[in-house]
C-alpha cells in the first residue's frame, strides 16, 4: 500500500469514528475534546485532499490548515487536564497516568505543525509533512485512544 493510500485510509477512518463517537457524548468536558480532535482531522482532511490531488493545491490553505492543526495541539494538554470521562470517549485512562508524555506528545505535533506551515514552500513538501504528521498523530493515538 502506497503512503498516500495510507494517509487517505487513515483520515477516512478517523473521520467514521469521530462521527459515531460524537452521537450521544454528554459530558461537556469530553465533547469539547472530541470538537477539538475534529478540528484537526478537518485540517488534515483537507490536506490529505491536495496530496491526492482531489483538491489543488493551495500553499496559504494548506498554511492555514497547519496553523490550525497547531492551535488544536496547543490547546489539547488544557483540554485533557480534568479526568473527565464519557462512556463514547475514545480517550484511554492511560493519558492521565502518562500525563507528562501525552503532553510532550501534544507538544511534538503543534511544533511539528508550526514549523511546516512557516517552511512549506510548495505542493512538494506536503507528502513529507503528511508523513510526519501521520506519524505524530499515530504515535499519540496508539497509546491513549481506543
Amino acid at each position: 500500500m502506497s503512503r498516500l493510500t495510507a494517509i487517505g485510509t487513515v483520515c477516512l477512518l478517523g473521520t467514521a469514528t469521530l462521527a459515531m463517537a460524537h452521537s450521544g457524548v454528554t459530558n461537556p468536558a469530553v465533547m469539547a475534546r472530541m470538537e477539538s480532535m475534529k478540528g484537526m482531522q478537518d485540517s488534515t482532511k483537507m490536506l490529505g485532499a491536495m496530496l491526492k490531488g482531489t483538491v489543488a493545491f493551495d500553499a496559504e490553505a494548506a498554511r492555514e490548515a497547519l496553523h490550525d492543526i497547531a492551535q488544536h495541539a496547543a490547546e489539547t494538554p488544557d483540554l485533557f487536564t480534568a479526568r473527565e470521562m464519557d462512556p463514547k470517549s475514545e480517550a484511554l485512562p492511560v493519558i492521565w497516568e502518562a500525563f507528562e508524555d501525552f503532553v510532550e506528545k501534544s507538544d511534538a505535533l503543534q511544533s511539528l505543525a508550526t514549523v511546516s506551515a512557516q517552511s512549506l514552500a510548495g505542493e512538494d513538501d506536503l507528502q513529507t509533512v503528511m508523513t510526519q504528521l501521520g506519524a505524530a498523530c499515530k504515535d499519540c493515538h496508539a497509546r491513549y485512544r481506543e
